[in-house]
C-alpha cells in the first residue's frame, strides 16, 4: 500500500471502529498479529485483544469521539495527532465514573503491513484531563 493508503486506513479505523464501537469489521483494519507497545514493552493482542480494548474504552467513555488533527507517514509507519472527547461514564483503573466530559490529546504511532495495522503505540495526555474532572486527585489535599 502507498503512504496515503496507509494514512487513510488508520483514519478509517479511528472513525469507523473506535468512534462507533462497531467491532464487527475490525479484521478489515487490524492484523491477527496485532501488537500494542506501552513503555517499550510489546503486548501481543491479536484481533481478540484489539476488540476487547476498543469495547473497554467505549465502556468507560461510551460517547468517545476521536478527531484526527493531522497525520504524517513514512514507509509502513503512520503518526496521527488525535483529540478525543468523551464522557467518563464507566469505572477504569480504579477510577469511579465522574459523568464529566474530558478532552484528551494524543499522538498515535501505527505500523501498517499488507493493508492491516500490525502495531500500535503512542502517548496520550491523560493526567491533566483526569485531574480536571476529579477522576484522580493529588494526595495530601
Amino acid at each position: 500500500m502507498s503512504i496515503e493508503e496507509n494514512k487513510r486506513l488508520v483514519r478509517r479505523y479511528y472513525e469507523e471502529v473506535v468512534n462507533t464501537g462497531n467491532v464487527e469489521d475490525i479484521a478489515e483494519f487490524i492484523s491477527p498479529d496485532y501488537v500494542e507497545v506501552h513503555v517499550n514493552k510489546r503486548y501481543s493482542l491479536g484481533l481478540e485483544g484489539a476488540t476487547k480494548h476498543v469495547l473497554g474504552v467505549r465502556e468507560t467513555f461510551p460517547d468517545l469521539h476521536l478527531t484526527v488533527e493531522r497525520q504524517i507517514a513514512e514507509g509502513d509507519w503512520v503518526v496521527t495527532q488525535v483529540t478525543a472527547h468523551g464522557t467518563h461514564q464507566g469505572s477504569w483503573m480504579g477510577m469511579k465514573p465522574t459523568g464529566k466530559t474530558v478532552e484528551i490529546t494524543s499522538v498515535n504511532v501505527d505500523k501498517v503491513v499488507d493493508g492491516r495495522i500490525v502495531e500500535h503505540g503512542g502517548a496520550a495526555n491523560m493526567l491533566e484531563p483526569l485531574l480536571e474532572i476529579g477522576a484522580i486527585q493529588v494526595g495530601g489535599r
